[in-house]
């Protein structure tokens, strides 16, 4: 299980506020995924060849055809404040 500060660290380094619940249920949940991590660690791999793809697939991609994109106007009534015709956003890094 990972201990309460080591959550606290990575939600200050994210940025996240979290409640005391929430630190004790990432603390179980990042506990449950590390334990997961170390049993696959231990699986016997010997003799099995080194892929970097489980199953083939294809990408789906669409034919490049230019469109229309939206107004200045359109876009920037989704954000919550608006200077000088661009999204105003906190900053996050001194200097």
């Amino acid at each position: 299980m990972i201990d309460r500060e080591q959550v606290l660290h990575v939600a200050r380094l994210a940025r996240l506020n979290l409640t005391g619940e929430e630190v004790e249920q990432f603390s179980r949940s990042l506990g449950s995924i590390l334990e997961y991590f170390e049993q696959i660690r231990h699986a016997p791999t010997e003799g099995v060849d080194a892929t970097n793809v489980m199953a083939r697939r294809h990408d789906a991609l669409r034919n490049d055809i230019p469109v229309p994109s939206l107004k200045r106007d359109e876009i920037l009534q989704n954000g919550p404040q608006i200077r000088e015709n661009h999204f105003a956003v906190p900053k996050v890094i001194d200097g």
